[in-house]
């Protein structure tokens, strides 16, 4: 599973994976709770989670409970490009708690900590071969 952390002052984004023991511990929370840092290894910091995909890239909805995948007829919003007066789509989508099928899980930082941002968004550096 991945968080993916941005940060709304620089507008900067990063990831990092969540090593698979401590996976459960982001089990059953929701689109909007609040989650600790040390789960991927930033102590101090705190994210909001605003968004989950799934491993078949099915985006959530926050007004749909539970980890069901559902296809309600949608007109706006998260699972829809282009949207237009009166065009309504269905679309598969997920519910708005993380469960075992979430890949990747999209937060916005709330709280730094002792971090600072360059050392938070470095730059990956490639490899040459």
């Amino acid at each position: 599973m991945k968080i993916v952390y941005s940060d709304k002052k620089s507008g900067k984004t990063s990831q990092l994976e969540v090593p698979k023991e401590k996976e459960n511990l982001l089990i059953g929370l929701k689109i909007g709770d609040s989650l600790e840092g040390f789960v991927v290894g930033l102590e101090g910091m705190k994210f909001q989670i605003t968004g989950l995909s799934d491993s078949t890239g099915a985006p959530s909805r926050k007004e749909i409970d539970g980890i069901i995948k559902s296809r309600p007829l949608l007109s706006r919003g998260p699972g829809i490009k282009k949207a237009r007066k009166g065009y309504r789509v269905k679309r598969l989508i997920r519910g708005n708690t993380i469960g075992n099928d979430t890949s990747q899980v999209n937060t916005v930082i709330t709280e730094m900590g002792s971090h600072n941002a360059e050392e938070l968004f470095k730059p990956k550096e490639k490899k040459e071969e």
